[in-house]
Order: structure tokens, then sequence, then C-alpha cells
């Protein structure tokens, strides 16, 4: 598909859209309509679209360049958006309560540096395999590390859920909404979400939501923050802050997984796989996920930047359980800034809740061989649809458990995502050098050197988090 040209692309999809009677009653008809499925017919459909914006027709080159920006947007920002999730948030909420702006924002926008290098390489998998990555880890690696691979992702997924309707919960707390109609009206959103049996309306509905993510930058602005020392801040660089080592050091390692997680790897490389994205589309691919990583890092930033007060004022964010940091803040940033900062946690977990239990499903889909699309109808793709709302489920009734202790599984389950990412990248890096599957757009020298730097610094920092909470005393914690 690579080498097409514009019309020729074209032409490849337009028999994929019978649109008469007599064209179906034709022997050719009935057989192509034997053979294409619903999952092929969506998908052909979204390419025509894609190939005449690209064709373009009599329309300028920039509008012909902005509208297939439009069709191809989609599975990068979402990724990224939807892991500024609610653990992520808390976790970017906790910094900014307990050590302030200095060493911690340029720490911050590193990692999405790193979340970027990764998720790039997924675009490129998928566009040019047309598989999933557990199906790629089963085909390429054997039945063990396939089976192992989707036991390891979906164990994460679900502790990931799980935090996932606590943002939730304790978002519309700040409202008043009592847990089970808050974690009820969550799963009817999820459900809301997939019913529509078409990626496209799927993926623009989780996109919409997603950009309400941005509602942390108002609720930075009412915080004042002080942009001398925000600047001084990126410029210089403040050593690690004085105290708890063992409590930094899990800080540091639950950043790391606010931005860089096993789940981003699977869901983005489904995601372009069932947007029906080709070799010809990487580019754009690249430009989506460079867009999401910007938009993310922006309000990962303003959700630092809104809870300094906190640290300012000496209050101690362990008083706080999840959203309640929106009541905390209050004083502080008023009526106003804390009720965005409490939808934003709300959008957080809801985004992620659908963006994840997705993940799960493909994943499940492609390592056991069952339809495995959004494109897909419930009645030819139930096991798909079972995992996705099944996982959801589950995990919005634990959370209805009392007394958790909502701060400490949310850093526990970001820094359980970080250990379990360099083997995930391993698989990865494996893939994308493979030129039997990627050909000309296997990695290169620099590709594989960044790769291969961010997946040391990953096991660093899991070797770090360890030593600094069996041995406290080496770290002077």
């Amino acid at each position: 598909m690579a080498g097409l040209t514009d019309k020729t692309e074209m032409r490849a999809y337009q028999p994929a859209q019978p649109t008469t009677e007599s064209a179906a009653a034709s022997p050719a008809g009935q057989q192509l309509a034997g053979l294409l499925t619903h999952e092929d017919l969506d998908r052909a459909q979204d390419r025509w679209r894609v190939a005449r914006a690209r064709w373009g027709g009599r329309r300028s080159a920039p509008l012909r360049s902005l509208s297939l920006i439009w069709l191809l947007v989609g599975p990068g920002v979402l990724v990224f958006l939807g892991e500024n999730d609610a653990p992520s948030m808390l976790s970017y909420s906790a910094i900014g309560t307990r050590y302030g702006i200095g060493f911690f924002l340029p720490f911050v926008v590193l990692t999405f540096v790193m979340g970027f290098v990764v998720q790039e390489m997924t675009v490129r998998l998928g566009a040019v395999t047309h598989r999933g990555h557990a199906e790629l880890i089963f085909d390429r690696f054997g039945k063990f590390w396939g089976l192992f691979s989707m036991a390891d992702l979906m164990l994460g997924n679900f502790l990931t859920l799980v935090t996932e309707f606590i943002g939730v919960r304790a978002g519309l707390s700040f409202f008043g909404v009592r847990p089970g109609v808050a974690v009820g009206g969550a799963l009817l959103l999820v459900l809301g979400a997939i019913a529509t049996g078409r990626y496209w309306t799927w993926e623009r509905i989780t996109l919409g939501l997603a950009i309400f993510n941005g509602l942390f930058i108002p609720a930075a602005l009412l915080a004042h923050p002080n942009w001398q020392a925000v600047g001084r801040a990126f410029l210089t660089w403040s050593p690690l802050p004085q105290g708890n080592r063992p409590e930094i050091a899990l800080l540091l390692l639950s950043v790391v997984g606010a931005t860089v997680t096993p789940w981003m790897l699977f869901f983005q490389q489904s995601a372009v796989v069932d947007k029906g994205m080709q070799p010809r589309d990487i580019t754009a691919g690249q430009l989506d996920t460079l867009l999401g990583t910007v938009l993310a890092a922006v309000f990962a930033v303003a959700t630092v930047l809104a809870t300094a007060p906190l640290f300012r004022h000496g209050i101690n964010a362990a008083d706080f359980q999840g959203a309640e940091f929106a009541q905390a803040l209050q004083p502080w940033i008023g009526h106003v800034g804390a009720m965005l900062f409490a939808l934003g946690i709300l959008e957080a977990g809801l985004v992620a809740a659908i963006a994840i239990s997705t993940s799960s499903a493909y994943a499940f889909g492609e390592v056991f061989g069952t339809a495995h699309s959004l494109n897909r109808p419930l009645r030819e793709a139930w096991p798909f649809y079972l995992i996705l709302v099944g996982s959801a489920c589950v995990a919005a009734g634990l959370v209805l458990v009392p007394h958790a202790p909502l701060e400490f599984i949310v850093l526990t389950v970001n820094v359980i995502a970080v250990l379990a990412m360099p083997p995930a990248l391993a698989f990865l890096l494996l893939l994308v050098n493979d030129r039997d599957l990627m050909g000309e757009h296997a990695n290169s020298f620099w590709q594989n050197f960044a790769g291969i730097t961010v997946t040391v610094l990953l096991v660093c920092a899991g070797l770090g988090f360890g030593i600094a909470t069996v041995f406290p005393g080496i770290l002077g914690g």
C-alpha cells in the first residue's frame, strides 16, 4: 500500500463499498458479501474518506491537509490523554503538594519525551504489519510469551481500572454525588461509547471527553503561579528535594509510570490497526502522537502548578484521599478552580476507563484469535465486548469497598506499571527491528539509541526503587 498513488488508493477501496441492490444481488456481489465482514466494510469506508482527502478534488492543498489530519488524528492524542488518567493526575497532585515545582516540573516533561519515543514505534508497527502488539508477540515469540504478555497486561490494566473509578468517584464527591451513583454513571458512559459498533464514532466520542483534560490549565492559572520560579525550574533543574528517600523514590517511579506504561503500547498499536492506517500514514501518525505528547505534558505541568499552593502553605497531602485534593485547594484557588480540578479528575478517570478496558479486550482477542475490533457488532465479537465490559464492571465494584487507602493504591499502581514496562519494551524493540516485518520502516540507529536509553532508564528506576525500599539507610532515608 505504501507505494500506491492517491488515485490508485481510491480505486483500491472503491469495490469494498457495494451501494446498489443490483451489485449486491450479482454473483460477484454475493461472493464479496460472503467474504467481507462488517469490520472490513467499515474500515474500507474510513480508508475511502482518507483517500478522497488525499486526492482532494477541487479543494486547495491547505484544506486537503487539514482534512487529512482530522481523519488520521486519534490514537496518539487518545493514548496520551488517556494516560493522563486519575492515578497520573493524582500523582502529579501529590508532587505539587509535597515538593512544589523545583525538581519535578522538568522531570515530568522528560517522562513525556520518553513516552513519545516508545509510542512512535507502535505507530510504525501497527501501520506496517496491520496486527496488534499481543498478536505479534504471539506470532513471533510463541504461545508462552504471547499468553504471558496478555496476562501481564490484563492484570496491570485491571489494577489501573480500579484507580480510574477511584478518580471518578472522588471527582464527583466534590459535588456531593454518592459513590454508587458516580461509579454507575461512569459504567454507563463506557457502555455508551462502545455501543455504536463503529471505531470511528468510539474514537471521536472518547476524544471529545479527553479534551476536558485541559481543565487543569484554568485551575493552574487560578493558583497564580510564580512564573519566574517556573522558568527557573526548567532552566536550572533543581536537585532532588531533601526528605524521605523511599517516599521520593516512590514518587519518581510513580511519575514515570504516569507516562510510560504497557497498556499504551498495546492500545495504540491496536487502535492504529482498527483505524486502518497504512504505511503512508506513518508521518501523520507520528504527528498525532507528538500532538498527544505535547497536550498531555502541558496538562500534567498545569496539575503540578495547580496543587503547588498546598506546598507553599505547608498542607500535608496525606490528609486527603483521592479527589479531596479539590476540597483542599478551594481556599487557595477558589470554588471555581476547585470545581475545575474535580471535573478534571473525573474526566481523567472516565477516558482512561474507556481506553484501558478496550486495551485489555484488544489483547485478549489478538492472542485467542477471536474478533477484536470496535467495528464488529456484538454478535460477531461478544468475547471482545465481554472482556471490555466485564473488566470495567468488576473494577468499578471493587472501588465501592469502604475504607480503601486511595492515595497509596494510586501511587502503587503507577509503580507496578513501571516495573512491568522493561519486558514490554524489550518485545517492542525486537519487533520494530525485525526487517522481515518492518522492511524500510525498521528502527534506525538513533531510534534504537533512544529506545534502548528509555529501557535502561526504566530498569534503573525500578532497581532504585527496590534499593530505596529494602535498604532505606543506603539512600539516607
